[in-house]
């Protein structure tokens, strides 16, 4: 039995790193897949149980040089919520820690290396001579040691780990750079010539300046995740025998009953039991309109009670609450990877031993071109310093994390990273008609009766629809058994039920011992009524669904249902098509009914008359016809469509997270959500090649730079600093467009 494990990884310092890790775990019997995050330093890990138990897994990460933070391991499987309450107050404590541990290591590489800096410019002497050196010698001596081997101890101890495993990474290059520079100076000084004590010492400080602005930009990239894990409630005020409690929101158990009241936060997810109020459930959907809850009415976790008091009983605690689902929806999104990271990944794996060979060639290449060791180890040490395969690792996955917060902050889930690249030269937009572009609560309009073959009036009509209806759960059915009894029509007993897909419904009057039929025109041919009548009344062109009533072999008449257009449907479709999407629309209604609706609303392409069953096959079609495809459903209804779409979005209810279909989710039935959510994907996956190529063009012009001497190694590490920076700062833009 499969089983999924995600583990936060500390002392990664680099894409390479996360792609040694990956290798590791990949290789590892028993584990049948794992991905590695160097921006979330995150593993998430999924392993056959029956062969493998956590610790195992663990060990392959601390076997390969690495370390595990601890608490996030579910040894005794803790609900999710014990699992989020430490990341708001643990993981986060963790991150901020160690970026004020890198913070003071830079202050005081500072202030150890100004000295040196200053020493470089001026050149002072003291004129005191200790073992035929100058005093000042001396000192920038102890400075230059106490930066490199202390405040740069981390960059040393993680080569050592790394080259234990024979592996190699970012911190490789910073301790080969900085300790070639120290010892070089070392030898040199001694021997009667200049030495470079300020280069490594400067190496040093500018790298740990370019990690603590790596790790600030890179935790505001996951501010959004942070700020959806401090939505939910830490405390909840629960009913015991009409005595209000005050009880940690971990002690709450489902079927307990709360008491919320105005301003409060509501604890967990639940149904209100008494009371009425109105409820701010924009932490959750992106609407800013509050919505109305009385008795009955479904509530979500950390969405803010906002009039009256409401008493709530608990429905769903810990990892099955709306707001669980959402953040693992989104810390899954934020741990995967988008297909083009592949190249960014292959080129990590050989990055820094390629790095290495091109050092130990630059250096060979300058002694044998000017016979001088010094410009030759200058020059090396500027090519190990420059090279950044922490910008390459960082370009994919801080976007992604941007990307996934500015959507779940909007009501809109992102499943993975592929949902980003998906969105590229997209070509055609298809909507579900019900439920979609509709409200998806159709509803009788009119009925008429076939005068020609039925003796009878509207109630009788009525009668022998609503009497099947009340046996079928399909929205149409639904909607004339509901219309029947508003007009206290009593109903009759049929027998022998049965419903047909995409046809209708059929049953046995046992009064009059005759076959009767509900559904659409197809359901009269293919029981052999004559539909003449039918295809008249379809020839009007009404907008709307007609049920035909048959009879033995007549109709006796016919119901119109018509399901109103949601009120954006018009303006959202004006936009797509601003955005070069063709659009349309995809409803078993017959073709007239259906083309009349695509009419009213400007809609280009119409599929009619297609069953549910037959909703992926049409949408394979117009792929197969050269057109890249974004499905927009009702979620678990057209699951195989979302699917089989280029890119799937699932128009869903906050309470089906976790089984939707498809690649995006959208809170709640709003269609703007579409264009947002086609926009974010734009924008991220720009965002994401914008940050790919500058990490690269980087990479293919510094090293070359360096190789030719026209940096010198403070200049080259300055640059490296800042070059993964620059990828983050890019990717945080995305918040602002």
């Amino acid at each position: 039995m499969s089983k999924k494990l995600t583990i936060t990884v500390t002392g990664m310092t680099c894409a390479s790193c996360a792609l040694n890790n990956e290798k590791a775990l990949t290789k590892t019997k028993g584990i049948l897949n794992a991905n590695v995050n160097f921006a979330t330093k995150k593993a998430t890990v999924e392993y056959d149980e029956n062969v493998l138990n956590v610790d195992q897994v663990v060990k392959v990460i601390k076997d390969n040089g690495y370390d595990v933070e601890e608490s996030f391991l579910p040894h005794h499987e803790e609900e999710m919520r014990m699992h989020h309450m430490h990341m708001e107050n643990g993981g986060h404590v963790h991150e901020a820690e160690d970026m004020k541990k890198t913070w003071r290591a830079f202050l005081g590489s500072v202030i150890f290396s100004l000295p040196l800096l200053v020493e470089m410019i001026y050149k002072f002497h003291a004129g005191v001579m200790i073992l035929n050196l100058d005093l000042a010698i001396w000192f920038q001596f102890i400075l230059a040691t106490v930066v490199v081997f202390y405040f740069g101890w981390r960059f040393h101890k993680m080569a050592f780990k790394q080259a234990r495993h024979l592996n190699a990474n970012m911190d490789t290059l910073v301790s080969m750079g900085t300790l070639a520079a120290y010892f070089y100076s070392l030898w040199a000084v001694f021997n009667g010539r200049m030495g470079y004590f300020e280069s490594a010492a400067l190496i040093v400080t500018l790298i740990l300046l370019g990690k603590f602005f790596e790790a600030k930009s890179t935790g505001r990239a996951g501010e959004a995740m942070r700020k959806l894990m401090e939505l939910g409630a830490k405390k909840a005020r629960i009913l015991i025998n009409d005595t209000e409690r005050e009880i940690d929101i971990s002690e709450v158990k489902i079927g307990d009953v709360l008491l919320v009241k105005p301003s409060e936060k509501i604890p967990l997810d639940g149904e209100v039991t008494e009371g009425e109020s109105s409820v701010n459930e924009a932490m959750l959907t992106g609407e800013s309109m509050p919505v109305e809850k009385r008795n009955g009415s479904k509530v979500f976790g950390a969405t803010i009670n906002q009039s009256g008091v409401l008493k709530i009983k608990v429905t769903q605690v810990g990892e099955g609450t709306v707001l669980a689902q959402i953040i693992k929806t989104v810390e899954d999104a934020q741990g995967s990877k988008a297909p083009v990271q592949k190249l960014a990944d292959k080129i990590s794996g050989i990055f820094v031993p390629t790095v290495i060979a091109l050092a130990v060639l630059s250096f060979v290449g300058w002694y044998l071109a000017k016979g001088d060791f010094t410009i030759a180890l200058i020059n090396a040490i500027a090519v190990l310093v420059i090279a950044c395969p922490c910008a390459l690792g960082l370009a994919t996955p801080t976007a992604i994390m941007v990307g996934t917060g500015k959507g779940a902050r909007r009501g809109i889930l992102f499943k993975n990273g592929e949902s980003f690249e998906r969105a590229k030269n997209i070509t055609m937009i298809i909507f579900d008609k019900t439920g979609t572009l509709t409200k998806g609560e159709p509803q009788v309009r009119k009925i008429m009766i076939n005068t020609a073959d039925f003796d009878g009036d509207e109630n009788k009509v009525l009668k022998i629809a609503g009497s099947l209806a009340k046996n079928s759960e399909h929205p149409l059915s639904r909607a004339v058994a509901e219309y029947a009894q508003e007009e206290d029509i009593e109903l009759a007993q049929f027998e022998n039920f049965k419903e047909k897909e995409g046809r209708g419904v059929a049953a046995v009057c046992p009064a009059r011992k005759t076959f009767v039929f509900m559904g659409n025109k197809k359901m009269m041919e293919e029981n052999g009524i004559e539909a003449s009548w039918a295809e008249r009344i379809l020839e009007k062109n009404e907008i709307g669904t007609w049920l035909f009533i048959g009879i033995d072999k007549k109709i006796a008449g016919a119901i119109l249902i018509a399901d109103e257009i949601r009120a954006e449907t018009k303006n959202v479709i004006g936009k797509l098509k601003k955005m070069g999407l063709k659009v349309g629309m995809i409803s078993g209604d017959n073709k007239k009914t259906a083309e009349a609706v695509a009419h009213d609303l400007e809609i280009e392409k119409v599929l009619a008359e297609v069953l549910p069953s037959e909703k992926e096959d049409e949408i394979k079609k117009l792929q197969e016809a050269g057109e890249r495809v974004i499905f927009v459903g009702d979620g678990i209804n057209d699951a195989p469509s979302l699917v089989r779409a280029d890119l799937g979005i699932a128009v869903g209810s906050a309470t089906d997270i976790a089984k939707e279909a498809g690649q995006i989710i959208l809170m709640r039935n709003d269609l703007e959500k579409v264009t947002e959510a086609i926009k974010i994907s734009r924008q991220t996956f720009r965002t994401i090649k914008q940050n790919l190529f500058w990490a690269f063009i980087y990479n293919v012009i510094a090293i070359p730079l360096a190789i030719s001497g026209a940096l010198n190694p403070i200049i080259a590490a300055a640059a490296m600093s800042f070059s993964s920076v620059s990828v983050v700062t890019n990717s945080l833009r995305i918040y602002k467009r």
